[in-house]
């Protein structure tokens, strides 16, 4: 398996490169590769790619062809990964490429995760590692947030902006649909604050569905290995698509999963969805589905379960599991009020988990 590789000084600043060699894949006969950055473990010719069209074997060495090329960046608040216990109200430097390794029917980022890196070059600007670090800090950022694609496909890219974001004192996140390698989550792990990860289902039929995957546990194991072994703070995310994963009993299996496996206290967010894509045919979450979903959350033992995608529901705020204080107001991205005091509830004096001074 190749994985030694240092940053090299163009790679900080300056010049694009035209491919970079990845971090992990292993070497087979006839020129062929195996990669192992996600779970896919394509098995890839030489002169082909790989299920996501982001990694090239050129003559039995695996590339990466994304390196440092941005497709969308932006200053995002922290609740629009969403990310509700982890400083909120802050600010970070949000940015994704091209390319996805599940290639869902409703996708709303579809023109960029859905893109060859051909496909995508008009849309492509290129920042060094040192450059992305730079505009953290001259917007007055927290931290770096790899979103809008997923960010295990710029494995190279991130691990090099997380280690030089850690130098200087910035937080990292992974917006993710948690399908990365153990073997890259270790790599990154000393390096990566905080994981959303989206859990689409609880049945080997839903993932099949909308992610094209035969089966889901590694994304579980992984989420596990994110918390327990490197202690990132780690959120829940399920999107309710009418008819394809909002039964009930998926439902029930997510909240108690994450009771089991992440805790009481790990936050779920769950999410309306928007028609769109190929599913624009279908309609819109119904508020009700979404509230029952909150409500078999609560009754499995979660102290933290939202609704997202409906502005100005009580189902955005945060409150003391304890006493029912309400301690964060939002409306959609936006903190109102937060009145937790050094992590606690400012009625009942309770511990609210996670992060909230910054």
């Amino acid at each position: 398996m190749v994985i030694s590789r240092s940053i090299r000084p163009e790679q900080l600043h300056g010049t694009e490169l035209e491919v970079c060699e990845t971090i992990l894949y292993d070497r087979l006969p006839d020129k062929r590769v195996r990669c192992t950055i996600c779970q896919r473990r394509c098995v890839i010719c030489e002169g082909k790619r790989g299920y996501c069209e982001t990694r090239l074997n050129r003559e039995g060495h695996l590339y990466s062809l994304i390196y440092g090329r941005v497709s969308a960046i932006m200053v995002s608040p922290i609740e629009k990964k969403p990310l509700f216990h982890y400083y909120p109200g802050s600010h970070w430097l949000s940015l994704g490429s091209l390319g996805c390794n599940f290639r869902c029917p409703g996708c709303q980022n579809w023109d960029i995760a859905h893109a060859k890196p051909e496909e995508g070059e008009r849309h492509i600007r290129y920042l060094a590692p040192g450059e992305v670090i730079q505009l953290a800090k001259d917007n007055e950022c927290m931290g770096i947030s790899w979103t809008y694609n997923e960010p295990t496909l710029w494995f190279e890219y991130t691990l090099d902006c997380a280690k030089f974001a850690k130098e200087k004192g910035l937080k990292t996140n992974y917006v993710t649909n948690g399908f990365i390698t153990a073997e890259a989550m270790d790599l990154i792990g000393p390096y990566l604050d905080s994981f959303r990860v989206d859990i689409k289902g609880f049945s080997q039929g839903s993932y099949r569905r909308i992610a094209h995957l035969d089966s889901f546990e590694g994304i579980l194991e992984v989420a596990i290995r994110a918390q327990r072994k490197w202690g990132m703070h780690v959120e829940v995310i399920s999107n309710l698509i009418p008819g394809w994963n909002d039964d009930m009993q998926q439902l029930k299996d997510i909240a108690a999963w994450i009771r089991r496996s992440l805790g009481k206290s790990t936050p779920w967010h769950v999410t309306r969805f928007v028609p769109y894509l190929d599913l624009s045919h279908l309609p819109p979450t119904p508020v009700r589905v979404l509230e029952t979903a909150r409500e078999i959350g609560l009754k499995e033992g979660l102290e933290y379960v939202y609704l997202g995608n409906v502005h100005g529901h009580p189902a955005e705020n945060t409150y003391c599991p304890r006493c029912g204080n309400l301690l964060v107001r939002r409306n959609g991205f936006i903190v109102l009020r937060n009145d937790i005091a050094d992590g606690r509830c400012t009625q009942c004096g309770s511990p609210v988990w996670g992060t909230f001074d910054s």
